[in-house]
């Protein structure tokens, strides 16, 4: 079996949705970051799964991970719960169990804040801002696990070009091609920068 040199992890925008190829498959920023990275897609592997919750990385993806563990890994995930089954200690146990499990001194790990995507969807306002204070509560949460942990963190939340719909698909969930290639390029700008790794 091939080495891997990175590992990718979490929902549907770790697995490419919104980021289509002529075939139908999807790109996503996992592979685009790889290819930035100089990283074969024989040394890529992505466990993104539609719909995932950071309890379904915890329980299916983290062993995988671990079993083949990557010096390079990406992982977002959380979006599913703030909007599907929100339970606030279950998220910051999963978070914790998740990013103190794959850090290490042999590894580079790292994630990105959750942008504002309640502003995306066609929602009544007062569920809008309900799920406005669960991603206010999760981003917190990510910032002091992400320090607890040595892991990468990218700010998308603060970035403004995340706040409008240019890179965003038309479900207002899921980056689009030029999202995809923004995260991409960002992610790996920040892991160069800050990490021991360059682009091979």
């Amino acid at each position: 079996m091939p080495t891997v040199r990175f590992t990718a992890l979490g929902d549907s925008f770790v697995e490419g949705r919104g980021d289509v190829a002529a075939d139908g498959s999807y790109i996503g920023w996992a592979r685009r970051f790889a290819r930035r990275m100089g990283v074969s897609p024989r040394e890529t592997r992505n466990l993104g799964v539609y719909q995932a919750t950071t309890q379904h990385v915890v329980d299916r993806q983290l062993r995988q991970a671990l079993a083949r563990k990557a010096p390079l890994i990406g992982v977002v995930v959380g979006v599913n719960d703030m909007v599907q089954d929100w339970a606030p200690d279950r998220f910051t146990r999963n978070l914790e169990t998740i990013f103190g499990s794959l850090a290490g001194l042999d590894t580079t790990v790292f994630t990105a804040s959750y942008p504002d995507i309640p502003a995306n969807l066609p929602l009544p306002e007062e569920f809008r801002a309900l799920l406005r204070e669960r991603f206010t509560f999760a981003n917190t949460v990510l910032r002091e696990v992400c320090a607890a942990t040595a892991t990468l963190h990218l700010d998308i939340a603060a970035g403004a070009e995340w706040s409008g719909r240019g890179l965003w698909s038309a479900d207002g969930l899921h980056p689009n091609t030029d999202g995809h290639h923004r995260f991409a390029e960002d992610m790996a700008e920040l892991v160069e920068r800050t990490s021991w790794l360059t682009a091979a």
